[in-house]
């Protein structure tokens, strides 16, 4: 005997509430990294990038959660697309972890530990930006509509600057999409994420 269907937005709601555990579990992870570099500022020499990307990373969590709401009003669920969208919340708490592990002593400080794990991260980072992209496509054309030709200029610039500072040490570089990254997400957010529509 099966049980009758539940409405959408029980079943969004049921999500959004683990979705939530996994992305509050990441900005605890960044705030207590941050708080940590406050109270011991001599402990352990910070460098900007590795600041510039945890900026980043906060303000994507924030952003995904509100992001997310939209899919309230998906007309069916899957566990394919809840799986996908765990998986997703999953890939933001290893770029979370990747930014600040549980300990740095094997290394000279932040810019020698980025610098040396900068694959593992920007290869999850290149995930984050293909998860988005089927992320907007699951909530529909009328959705990813509204972004305009942006949104298909944006996905393959991002993965192009992924695929350098996973082979590149040029701290010049680094610093640059680090730059790019928080301003233009700043940007798109305040563009596009104002209210929900």
């Amino acid at each position: 005997m099966t049980s009758p269907p539940l409405p959408s937005p029980e079943i969004f709601q049921h999500v959004r509430i683990i979705m939530g555990m996994v992305v509050g579990l990441s900005v605890t992870r960044l705030l207590n990294g941050l708080v940590r570099i406050i109270q011991h500022p001599g402990q352990t020499r910070i460098y900007p990038v590795h600041i510039g990307w945890v900026l980043t990373l906060l303000l994507m969590l924030v952003h995904f959660w509100w992001w997310e709401f939209w899919l309230v009003a998906l007309p069916a669920w899957t566990f394919e697309t809840y799986l996908f969208l765990i998986i997703y919340a999953i890939i933001l708490f290893f770029l979370s972890a990747f930014l600040f592990p549980d300990s740095i002593s094997d290394y000279t400080g932040y810019e020698d530990f980025f610098i040396s794990r900068r694959k593992w991260f920007f290869s999850f980072f290149a995930l984050t930006v293909i998860f988005d992209l089927i992320d907007t496509l699951i909530k529909g054309s009328a959705h990813y509509a509204m972004f305009s030709a942006e949104y298909w200029f944006r996905v393959p610039v991002y993965l192009v600057f992924c695929g350098i500072a996973i082979v590149s040490t040029n701290r010049r570089f680094h610093m640059t999409f680090v730059s790019f990254g928080l301003i233009y997400e700043i940007s798109w957010i305040l563009r596009h994420f104002e209210t929900l529509r």
